[in-house]
């Protein structure tokens, strides 16, 4: 008979997944234990792997594998323009559009003081010592449109202030309250078109 203390333990370790609750955390433990254990044990390899390999760009502080990732390496990027987002998910949704050519930065994650999220977590040193390092014209501010996103994208601006790059902001087209990770193409490519002065 199985330990059902593992089960417990499985089921809670599910349960730290977005928007997994317990419902559906026992509904995958159950379908891998019952009828999947060989796509459980590729989950249980995939995960070490990521978590062996995996660590942040040196330089957009995105996921990689390397020092620098593949989009910092590229010399088909445009190294004077910066586009800031709040995710590695917004990062793939804006590449997906094919509508950006220039260098990323990923601030993994927005402000948020209930959650202890300040400046310090989300790497803004390392991005204000980017821009100075570099030769930049334009930080493109894509953080997204929700409460969090505005806050962030806002305090970036006010530091930014001053500095000799142009200061943009994805055009207001986009739903308030949307994330760029579920934009459309269209949508996205809009927003990047129609971009404006932040202040």
């Amino acid at each position: 008979m199985a330990d059902p203390r593992s089960i417990e333990d499985l089921k809670q370790a599910l349960q730290r997944l977005p928007s997994v609750g317990p419902k559906s955390a026992q509904r995958m433990a159950f379908h891998l234990l019952e009828r999947d254990r060989e796509g459980a044990r590729q989950i249980e390899e995939a995960i070490r792997q990521a978590l062996s390999r995996v660590n942040h760009c040196h330089q957009c502080n995105n996921f990689s594998e390397s020092a620098l990732c593949e989009i910092c390496c590229s010399l088909k990027r445009d190294a004077k323009i910066l586009c800031v987002v709040e995710t590695p998910a917004d990062l793939e949704a804006i590449e997906q559009a094919r509508i950006y050519r220039g260098m990323y930065f990923v601030l993994m994650g927005h402000l948020s003081p209930l959650d202890d999220i300040g400046p310090d977590q989300l790497g803004i040193t390392r991005l204000l010592k980017l821009i100075a390092d570099n030769t930049i014209e334009e930080v493109i501010l894509a953080t997204n449109l929700t409460l969090e996103g505005q806050a962030t994208g806002d305090f970036l601006l006010d530091l930014l202030q001053g500095k000799s790059a142009r200061i943009t902001q994805l055009a207001r087209g986009m739903p308030i309250g949307g994330e760029l990770e579920y934009m459309d193409a269209g949508t996205l490519n809009q927003a990047f078109s129609d971009r404006r002065s932040a202040r």
